[in-house]
């Protein structure tokens, strides 16, 4: 049943696990959850910030990769964020 939610969870677009993972921290800061609750929705807003930090990685490898161009062929750079600093 793991395999399933994380195929599932897989299929999500960033933007998508972002707005969830928003949403549970806001519910998570009321601290009006019952414990039970707040630890399964604390769960899930890790599962989801896994998956943000993946896509992310992803995309950075992508964006590194086609980053710079020389002699005609792609090289692969650093992408150097400001938090990188």
């Amino acid at each position: 049943m793991a395999s399933k939610a994380s195929s599932k969870q897989k299929n999500v677009c960033f933007e998508e696990a972002l707005g969830k993972l928003e949403v549970i921290v806001k519910q998570l800061e009321t601290a009006e959850l019952p414990l039970e609750e707040a630890l399964d929705k604390f769960g899930e807003g890790i599962a989801n910030a896994k998956l943000c930090f993946e896509k992310l990685n992803a995309a950075e490898e992508q964006v590194d990769k086609i980053l710079q161009q020389e002699q005609g062929r792609l090289v692969e750079q650093p992408l150097h964020l400001l938090e990188d600093k």
